[in-house]
């Protein structure tokens, strides 16, 4: 796996940088690439409305970034006007694999918690490579981000957007063309932007 610049980035800055630093960081990727590039097609409302909470993990263990994760999942339920949260973890997972190694594992919790149909999970690293792909394929990007995150997405509202948009099928081939014509150095080049928001 070949690491990206924005990880070599992240590594070197990643106790300098404060929780907001990485909080804006993170809407601005949302803002200036996941809706500017219609990535998500679902994003820019619930960004506009502003129900979209991003939270800061420091942790640097897997059991305690699980507990997060747990106790984020039921804020959700106490908060249920908020839509959806990123839980980004700026201090774990400089590795790709061992990233979904964690993703299994929330997996595995958010159905141990009884959450299975409630929420689903979407990640996002800034190496993510899909099963198959070369590192370099700009298609990565669609879930490359400024920091290893996981995305608690509600269940019934996926089902509602889908059902509203239509065909979603569509939405990653639609996806890969795009990144594929914007190109993996633009691409790169845009998620480093993110980076230097403080």
């Amino acid at each position: 796996m070949l690491a990206c610049a924005g990880c070599q980035t992240n590594a070197k800055q990643e106790f300098a940088v404060t929780d907001d630093a990485v909080i804006n960081q993170t809407r601005a990727w949302i803002e200036d690439f996941i809706v500017a590039e219609d990535i998500c097609p679902f994003a820019r409302r619930e960004l506009e409305a502003d129900r979209v909470r991003i939270q800061v993990v420091r942790s640097k263990k897997f059991d305690v970034a699980l507990e997060e994760l747990a106790a984020e999942l039921q804020w959700l339920v106490d908060h249920p006007e908020t839509e959806t949260t990123l839980l980004v973890l700026p201090t774990l997972f400089k590795h790709f694999e061992h990233y979904l190694d964690f993703v299994e594992l929330a997996e595995q919790l958010v159905e141990a918690l009884g959450f299975e149909g409630v929420f689903q999970l979407a990640s996002f690293h800034p190496d993510y490579c899909f099963d198959g792909a070369d590192p370099m394929e700009a298609s990565n990007f669609t879930n490359r981000s400024p920091y290893a995150m996981v995305h608690l997405l509600r269940e019934e509202s996926v089902e509602q957007a889908i059902a509203f948009f239509g065909d979603t099928s569509v939405i990653p081939e639609r996806n890969i063309a795009h990144l594929d014509a914007l190109g993996s150095e633009e691409a790169q080049a845009r998620l480093e932007r993110c980076m230097k928001v403080s």
